[in-house]
């Protein structure tokens, strides 16, 4: 099935569940969105690179965590294909705030709103005990605003890392999935990773598309995408 064909959806029938459609591709995330079509996505959740040059506890290391040359031409993809009137949601590394809100505003997001998800557990110490992750609202023109907003101060749940060094939630993910992508619309990923989000859309009735540049990871998303 085409990236167009995923995102247009399909006639609502029956179950949303039914309509859901999703795909994991293996390779570079921008040059796999210069592919999509212009304004076919309804929320685009992910978690990139944080450029801090991560390594975990036994070695494993992020791709293109040290080169923050992505991140411009890749928000600039990400506003292209999200749809007017909607949202994208992306997690950062707070001491790369300046590059990361540069390359927002310099793709026309507008900063509307800013998500702490509070950990139980130090994921690091250093001058502080690293107790939180964090993500930014951005929005693509005016989105109507919600009759319910979410908390911008949020729960956490550990994974234990298994599937990636830095391995979001699903559970957290989904209250995300549901308050800013409308039912059976489609969600997507381009740092789709073991694709957490992608089971997100899944548990929600969204249909998604995820972008995974380590063939490990791919590997690791379309795995859990098949038995979501």
């Amino acid at each position: 099935m085409s990236l167009a064909a995923i995102a247009n959806g399909s006639p609502a029938t029956g179950s949303p569940f039914r309509q859901v459609r999703s795909k994991v591709i293996h390779g570079d995330c921008i040059n796999v969105m210069r592919t999509m079509p212009k304004a076919s996505v309804d929320f685009i959740l992910t978690d990139p690179p944080y450029l801090v040059n991560y390594r975990s506890r036994d070695g494993q290391r992020i791709a293109n965590d040290n080169d923050p040359a992505w991140v411009k031409p890749a928000f600039a993809e990400m506003y292209r294909v999200l749809k007017p009137g909607s949202f994208c949601v992306s997690f950062y590394g707070w001491n790369a705030v300046d590059v990361f809100m540069g390359a927002w505003k310099a793709a026309g997001f507008r900063i509307v709103g800013h998500l702490v998800f509070a950990k139980g557990y130090a994921s690091s110490r250093r001058f502080l005990e690293h107790r939180h992750e964090q993500a930014y609202l951005l929005a693509k023109g005016d989105p109507v605003l919600p009759e319910a907003p979410l908390a911008d101060v949020r729960d956490w749940t550990y994974t234990g890392n298994r599937l990636h060094p830095t391995q979001k939630p699903a559970s957290v993910l989904r209250p995300l999935v549901t308050a800013f992508c409308r039912p059976g619309g489609t969600v997507l990923d381009p740092f789709c990773g073991s694709g957490s989000t992608l089971v997100a859309a899944h548990d929600s009735g969204r249909s998604s598309i995820g972008i995974e540049l380590d063939a490990r990871h791919h590997h690791t998303a379309a795995s859990r995408l098949a038995v979501a």
